[in-house]
């Protein structure tokens, strides 16, 4: 009888990795398709001249090399870095003191729990028409308040509507909108920590900052870290928000979508974008994860 055991085993594990992989199948035919195929195809299209009446023209390099030489792109490159590391930083740190303040009990703290993830859950394009309205030169609110109201500006500026003020609204846009996201996660693991520690440390005459720093920064270290890569990833990628609010804020991705689509359509130099793009957010995942995760 021992003879045909390993035999029948063998086949069951054969069946469980046929099983497996059936079932896997579906989520990498996905990927493949929707994710690897266009950074693929995307890469090919950079070294070509595309033309959709003459067909595409390989230029090797050339696209590149126009790209990083023209000023522009180093403009939006910068405008990129200060709004990534600013709404990252923003998010992360309103995200943090709201879930602290979250975790404390007090009245109606489900209901307010609750409120706290409109932005975020709200429907982005009513958001922004709302923000434009608040900020609109003639009849928003903020003009109204800092010319009629406190005699804080001489006359009626378009902030929304200036590269140099427009790029800080959709900071602080950016913060509001998706802080939330933050504030649900750190939430999540701040409720997960031993109230022991807390107890122990009041023992020991912790104060509530040492609390903080010696309890509960390492608890939450690997999810707030964790927290700041995604939103890297996601604000060095972000159009929607940043398109539908103003057209003055050329990040890369908005600045990529004019070159490839607007004017005169340059989708090589666009591809060519997309792929620098990509390679710097590459080198930063690497670095961020070696350094800071310590993976």
């Amino acid at each position: 009888m021992s003879t045909f055991l390993p035999a029948s085993s063998l086949t069951r594990e054969k069946r469980e990795v046929m099983l497996g992989w059936g079932l896997v199948f579906p989520a990498v035919f996905i990927i493949l398709a929707l994710i690897l195929y266009p950074i693929v195809y995307n890469i090919y299209l950079s070294f070509f001249d595309v033309n959709l009446h003459r067909g595409n023209t390989f230029v090797g390099l050339e696209n590149h090399r126009t790209v990083v030489t023209d000023p522009t792109f180093w403009r939006s490159l910068g405008t990129t870095v200060v709004y990534v590391v600013f709404t990252t930083v923003g998010t992360t740190l309103v995200g943090l003191v709201v879930a602290l303040v979250m975790n404390q009990k007090f009245p109606l703290r489900g209901l307010v729990r609750s409120l706290v993830l409109f932005p975020y859950v709200a429907p982005v394009i009513s958001v922004v028409f709302a923000w434009q309205f608040i900020f609109d030169p003639v009849n928003g609110i903020v003009m109204d308040v800092l010319v009629e109201r406190l005699g804080i500006l001489n006359t009626r500026v378009n902030l929304i509507g200036s590269p140099s003020s427009a790029v800080w609204i959709a900071i602080v846009f950016s913060i509001w909108k998706n802080f939330p996201f933050t504030y649900l996660m750190l939430l999540s693991r701040l409720q997960g920590i031993d109230k022991n520690l807390y107890e122990a440390a009041e023992v020991d005459g912790a104060s509530g900052w040492e609390k903080f720093r010696y309890v509960t920064f390492p608890e939450i270290y690997f999810v707030t870290s964790s927290i700041i890569l995604l939103r890297v990833i996601w604000n060095f990628n972000k159009f929607d928000e940043i398109y539908l609010l103003t057209t003055n804020v050329r990040v890369l991705s908005v600045y990529t979508y004019f070159k490839a689509f607007v004017g005169t359509m340059e989708m090589g130099q666009g591809s060519a974008l997309a792929l620098i793009q990509f390679i710097l957010l590459i080198g930063f995942i690497l670095f961020y994860v070696k350094k800071v995760l310590k993976w």
